[in-house]
């Protein structure tokens, strides 16, 4: 379940001090396992006593669902890139004011499907945008706020790609070419490269059990250095 915050919902901080809570995030592409993982990671947190808050992006707000709707829509076959980037970040804007700021900043954690490394992936790897752009963008929207922990959940595009597709009818980005989502994919992999303090990479294309064991043991491993 997404936890949906309203604008006159209000999440009251245990000081005015820097956050105590953690910002996690799941990233990956299409028919990874996302949602599987998520809340298998989220049951996994709540046992060890932690409050947590499932969101998602773009999305996790009643404006960035909406927003959300228009960008995965098939009514808006010809965005323009710039607009989409723009949207995605317009959503996040509002992801952080609404969400995820006030719930770090009372002590809990964030568990987040899909954030900033996610633009890097399809508008800039997928798509082809500066990455010094959507850095730019980056940094005026979040500040000096990143995720503390990034799963990365990897498959093979083709695999991705046919549970996809028995998963449901395509949205505007699942009926991208396959080259699109191969770009992808290795711009994920780049990031975890690129990010090793954070990023932590997980096969996905493996058997539901066995990931969900290998995702326990990485947030073992993590939560004992935090």
């Amino acid at each position: 379940m997404i936890n949906i915050i309203k604008q006159s919902d209000s999440i009251s901080p245990r000081s005015n001090s820097v956050a105590s809570g953690r910002f996690i995030t799941v990233e990956g592409g299409e028919g990874a396992g996302k949602t599987t993982q998520i809340a298998f990671m989220r049951d996994a947190l709540q046992r060890r006593g932690l409050p947590v808050v499932l969101t998602r992006e773009p999305g996790g707000t009643a404006l960035g669902e909406e927003i959300r709707t228009l960008l995965l829509s098939h009514h808006h076959e010809g965005m323009a890139l710039t607009t989409e980037t723009l949207l995605m970040f317009a959503a996040r804007a509002e992801h952080l004011e609404r969400v995820i700021r006030p719930v770090l900043a009372a002590g809990h954690w964030v568990l987040c499907d899909r954030f900033t490394d996610a633009t890097y992936a399809y508008q800039g790897g997928g798509r082809g945008l500066s990455l010094e752009q959507i850095a730019t963008l980056e940094n005026w929207v979040q500040g000096d706020l990143r995720p503390d922990l990034t799963l990365l959940l990897d498959v093979p595009v083709e695999i991705g790609l046919e549970r996809a597709a028995r998963r449901s009818t395509a949205d505007r980005f699942e009926r991208e070419e396959k080259a699109f989502f191969e770009r992808v994919r290795a711009t994920y992999l780049q990031r975890a490269q690129q990010h090793p303090d954070r990023y932590r990479r997980v096969d996905a294309a493996r058997p539901i059990a066995q990931v969900q064991a290998e995702v326990e043991l990485l947030l073992a491993e993590w939560l004992e250095r935090r």
